[in-house]
């Protein structure tokens, strides 16, 4: 999209420029206006002065004589000389005598320069620019210096604009947006039958999904203005600036109608209201507003509301109701499909190799994001600029993934032999058990250099294609396959060390979630015994249940990690020696492939079974 930017300020914005120029006049010019010059005469025009009593102030100095003449409106100045009789003479002219004669001007004039003079300006320059703003804003002056109009990016449909097929992954919410464009190019197909475009549609989502990608891509194939603003620009220190805000902005809209009105972030505006003392008057005199304006247009003037939030939950039942956001819009975690389209849109800015394979990168970026699938492919082409080359290859592509999974490669991390076979250990301890399970997830890669986020080393396994459900069996080997590195190091060394803490608490998670979400015990049956918030933001959750159930809840949880944990242990002590070729290959080569891998697990040399 192509930003429009108008020409129009705040007034206040004008007003701080006057008064910075007249805080430099001040500063620099009056005092150099106001100063008088010193007019340098012989002594016989001093005695002269002073036998006509015409001397006003008078300051003796060791090698000058400095005077004023009897109006003080003129100061002098003379050469010393041995005059014994001249204090006497001086008194009886009548002048006065000061240690410091003042070279400054009358006082009315004084007053004139630093009063009267800047007060006409500052009085003149505003109502000049009054008068230009009023004409600008079409004769509405703005509220309160401009703080009560909006301030939304206005957009205008280019030829370079973003349309559905820069947004990929996003299908289904894609299909429910082309009615909107459809609407606002054929509204009387509409009419006819009566119908009536939704006067809200709410994207929700993930954060990096592309919902403001997805709206600005409804303008662009609409050809329509679109005006974009962020929930949280909204709400300003004074009560009644955002309603002012928000009347304003559907004024404009409804001026360029057909257009679409894209609010960000709404939650901020839109949370519900607790009616409590003491709450946010603001941002609820905001929301009423906002209420108050979808009401205010029929469905069919051409102005189409889109919002877009991570917390719908969050929302004011008010806000949600048919009647103003009518459609809700879920804009989720793209799927394999999605992913792999998504890379390829990207991949359209960079120069890549004819032998990438955008599939396999897809499935290696399971649960990536559209923003970072786009992170993924910038972190590849700058891969490639570092290496010297000017095309991307699948090595930069998978590399740029364990980039955004692990951080970069420590370069100056060096491991002890000893530190370096632990980790060589518990590492194939992991891959081990994975791949001695059924249901397991493929080894794709394993590493023992060390990463950024603090990893020594990691395993990556691969889903051959998305998983939208887990059997409780695979739930279980997901925890026995955490558990697998703290065993490879109890039944080698016979010792543990710290490098387990992210798969213990990995373990921990999926355990609880068995118990109090998925209901996978046979004590509780299908009872939930915790809630999720915030699902597209972490998924933060809290138990509902009493302290005693919490309690046989820990318990449960405990039993169950301690029983995966040595079903792990004895899958590597029946293993043992391909444990051991796995581990000594894999600390020699520091890295290896998931195929390297099987291959070495498959020979009838050893053990495995």
């Amino acid at each position: 999209m192509k930003e429009v930017k108008t020409p129009k300020k705040p007034l206040i914005y004008y007003y701080v420029i006057v008064l910075l120029v007249l805080f430099l006049f001040n500063l620099l010019v009056t005092p150099l206006l106001m100063k008088r010059q010193v007019v340098e005469v012989d002594y016989g025009t001093f005695m002269s002065m002073i036998e006509k009593k015409d001397i006003g102030e008078v300051q003796v100095e060791d090698n000058q004589i400095i005077f004023t003449n009897k109006e003080n409106t003129a100061i002098y100045k003379t050469g010393t000389m041995n005059d014994p009789g001249l204090t006497e003479r001086l008194y009886e002219s009548g002048a006065r005598f000061a240690k410091d004669i003042e070279k400054t001007m009358s006082p009315l004039l004084s007053i004139f320069l630093t009063v009267i003079l800047p007060l006409l300006i500052f009085v003149g320059l505003g109502q000049y620019m009054s008068k230009k703003l009023m004409e600008q804003q079409g004769g509405k002056n703005s509220m309160a210096f401009g703080m009560g109009k909006s301030n939304a990016k206005i957009y205008v449909q280019s030829a370079e604009g973003i349309h559905f097929s820069d947004v990929a992954g996003e299908d289904e919410a894609k299909e429910s947006l082309t009615e909107i464009v459809d609407y606002l190019h054929n509204p009387d197909k509409y009419t006819e039958v009566g119908a009536s475009m939704p006067k809200g549609i709410l994207l929700v989502g993930p954060p990096g999904t592309g919902k403001t990608m997805l709206a600005k891509a409804v303008a662009g194939e609409a050809n329509v203005p679109f005006f974009s603003i962020s929930g949280s620009e909204f709400v300003e220190m004074f009560v009644g600036m955002g309603a002012s805000k928000v009347r304003d902005l559907f004024r404009q809209a409804k001026e360029k109608a057909p257009c679409i009105v894209f609010i960000d972030e709404i939650d901020a505006i839109g949370k519900k209201r607790d009616g409590q003392v003491g709450g946010n008057d603001e941002r609820e005199q905001t929301l009423n507003q906002l209420l108050t304006e979808m009401d205010g247009f029929e469905g069919n003037n051409g102005v189409i509301i889109l919002a877009a939030t991570n917390r719908p939950e969050s929302l004011d039942p008010a806000l949600t109701r048919p009647g103003r956001f009518d459609r809700r819009v879920p804009v989720e975690l793209p799927d394999l499909q999605g992913r792999e389209a998504i890379l390829k849109v990207h991949a359209r800015k960079i120069k890549a190799s004819d032998d990438v394979d955008f599939h396999t990168i897809a499935r290696m970026a399971s649960g990536a994001s559209g923003a970072e699938l786009a992170n993924i492919i910038n972190e590849a082409a700058l891969r490639a600029v570092r290496s010297g080359r000017t095309v991307v290859n699948q090595s930069d592509l998978e590399e740029s993934i364990e980039v955004v999974i692990a951080g970069y490669q420590k370069k100056n991390a060096v491991l002890s032999d000893a530190e370096k076979k632990v980790v060589a250990y518990h590492e194939i301890g992991h891959a081990l058990v994975a791949a001695m399970q059924t249901h397991s997830a493929p080894v794709q890669k394993i590493t023992i250099i060390p990463r950024t986020s603090g990893a020594l080393g990691y395993t990556m396994q691969v889903e051959q294609g998305d998983k939208y459900l887990l059997t409780k069996q695979e739930i279980e080997n997901k925890i026995a396959t955490y558990t697998g590195g703290r065993a490879a190091e109890e039944v080698v060394f016979g010792e543990i060390t710290t490098g387990a803490s992210n798969d213990i608490e990995q373990a921990t998670k999926l355990a609880r979630a068995m118990i109090t979400q998925y209901g996978m015990s046979e004590k509780f049956d299908m009872v939930a015994m915790e809630t999720v918030t915030n699902q597209y933001l972490g998924g933060d959750s809290s138990l509902t249940c009493s302290a005693d159930t919490q309690k046989e809840i820990d318990q449960m949880v405990v039993s169950l990690v301690k029983e995966q944990h040595e079903k792990a242990r004895q899958l590597l002590t029946e293993n043992r020696k391909k444990l051991d070729e796995l581990a000594m290959f894999l600390y020699e080569r520091e890295t290896i492939t998931g195929e390297e891998f099987m291959e070495i697990l498959n020979r009838k040399d050893g053990a495995a079974v």
